[in-house]
């Protein structure tokens, strides 16, 4: 009882401290939900946009529902609550999940499981909510969430959010309700169809999405979120944003882009995959700057990376200007299409030295196809070039195929070679760098679903009910052929 209290009080001073929030009353109220903490929710653009279309539509209110912040576990915990009406996700006609990546399929497993929502969609009835799940890994994977969802919105929000409000409180039984949900060009009904559609793509009208609320207990603390950029014309062969899947970039003109910022706003994030492609990106920043705004941006290609705009990021508050070495090696950055050099990176680095910028941010994916430890120990000689520069710092992570891009069939590197690899960048860096790395076993995990099908979707559900640690996943995704350290499963 006394968490409980202490929760309610931690909703009320986080509603109380947000600005922007959007207050609507309908007879018709829908759950959205995220996976993962209020924090990181609340930094999420694609979150807050349907959040914002929802309340904007004139059919439905909006409920926000988050993972919750104390230890849970599947059935065992209290169910997580709505934090505008306090009710569970159990007492919704309609459920929206967004999802960002494959981990986060254990927690929306949890969340409906703590709800008393069944967590299959087979076996929910009448009584039940429509669970609905959009998200960047509805759009690249879909089908490992399918066991658990009634409808998977593919692709753009913003021209379905209508229709399927309008289906999915419509009137009749569940299973009419589904079939209005299936006409729907851009939705997956997986119990009406096996075939997943063509992903939904917004008009230019539609952009740029902005998120209408800040919170000081965000990620992106009192931040306002706008896009300025979707999609990516590269060709990198392990993004699921390459140009040739996302229909290219689109910009978004810089006068609409600035129309959509508060007077008052003081902490702007401008949002896109490929943000430092936007033509006009140094003027947007430095108009911002003019105003007494601190500029972030989500993505700093090197190569785009000029005087004018890494001063103006420096005027705007900057003190770590984050970028993308992504291959260990530059044979292994033209191998993946990556387009960024040594030179690049150099000359970024004294660029934010110049403009008194005190720290470059690096990101490296170990474990690619065909990489040698000679790729490991070019990687650590150059980053002990760019530290005379300036102070740098290593995020590494293992390498991961994503379905439909020209590297989904690379095996995974293996648990102990990845781990391997970048202990032997640690040793080899020595103190030049800081170096974070994330776990090369739930990177494991990470791959089996990104490339995997139903099979492994319900293989997560056995995980999670087992206790939800990687020991679990491991024995799950053994049974189906998949090794830590060898030749995953059959992806039939």
């Amino acid at each position: 009882m006394g968490w409980e209290r202490d929760n309610r009080r931690l909703v009320r001073d986080r509603l109380g401290d947000e600005v922007g929030r959007i207050d609507r009353c309908s007879s018709h109220s829908m759950a959205l939900a995220y996976p993962s903490a209020y924090r990181v929710g609340m930094s999420s653009l694609g979150f807050q946009t349907v959040y914002r279309l929802v309340q904007g539509s004139g059919i439905a209110s909006a409920a926000r529902v988050f993972l919750s912040e104390e230890p849970v576990g599947f059935e065992r915990g209290a169910a997580e609550l709505s934090y505008e009406t306090g009710a569970p996700l159990s007492s919704f006609r309609l459920v929206g999940f967004s999802v960002a990546w494959e981990l986060d399929i254990g927690p929306l497993i949890g969340m409906l499981s703590r709800a008393r929502v069944p967590v299959l969609g087979s076996e929910r009835g009448e009584g039940d909510p429509i669970v609905v799940v959009g998200g960047p890994l509805a759009s690249s994977n879909p089908r490992p969430l399918a066991p658990f969802c009634d409808a998977i919105v593919v692709g753009d929000a913003e021209c379905v959010i209508g229709e399927l409000l309008a289906a999915g409180f419509g009137d009749g039984s569940r299973l009419s309700r589904l079939e209005g949900l299936a006409r729907i060009g851009s939705v997956w009904v997986p119990s009406l169809s096996g075939t997943v559609p063509t992903g939904a793509v917004a008009s230019d009208s539609d952009l740029p999405a902005w998120a209408p609320i800040r919170s000081p207990h965000a990620e992106m603390r009192d931040m306002f979120l706008v896009e300025a950029v979707r999609g990516c014309s590269r060709r990198c062969q392990y993004c699921i944003m390459r140009g040739s899947l996302s229909g290219g970039m689109r910009v978004v003109p810089a006068e609409r882009v600035l129309s959509h910022i508060p007077d008052q706003v003081r902490k702007v994030g401008l949002v896109g995959a490929s943000v430092s492609d936007h033509p006009d990106i140094a003027m947007i920043v430095n108009t911002l700057v003019e105003k007494g705004c601190q500029v972030g941006l989500s993505s700093l290609r090197p190569e785009r990376l000029t005087s004018s705009l890494v001063g103006a990021l420096g005027a705007g508050g900057y003190k770590t200007i984050t970028t993308a070495l992504d291959g260990s090696s530059q044979r292994l950055r033209d191998c993946i299409r990556r387009g960024t050099t040594a030179a690049h990176l150099l000359q970024a680095a004294q660029l934010c030295r110049d403009a008194k910028i005190n720290r470059l941010k690096l990101y490296v994916m170990v474990g690619l196809p065909g990489e040698t430890d000679s790729d490991i120990d070019e990687c650590a000689l150059f980053v002990r070039e760019l530290s005379r520069l300036l102070p740098v710092s290593l995020g590494v992570s293992a390498f991961c195929a994503k379905l439909g891009t020209p590297l989904a069939s690379a095996e995974f590197a293996g648990v102990d070679v990845a781990g391997a690899r970048i202990k032997r960048l640690q040793r080899k860096v020595g103190g030049a760098a800081e170096i974070r790395s994330t776990s090369p076993r739930w990177a494991w995990v990470e791959h089996v679903l990104a490339v995997g099908t139903e099979r492994e979707g319900l293989a997560v559900l056995a995980a999670v009910r087992s206790g939800g640690g990687f020991s679990e996943y491991r024995r799950a995704f053994e049974k189906l052929g998949h090794c830590p350290n060898g030749v995953g499963g059959s992806r039939e």
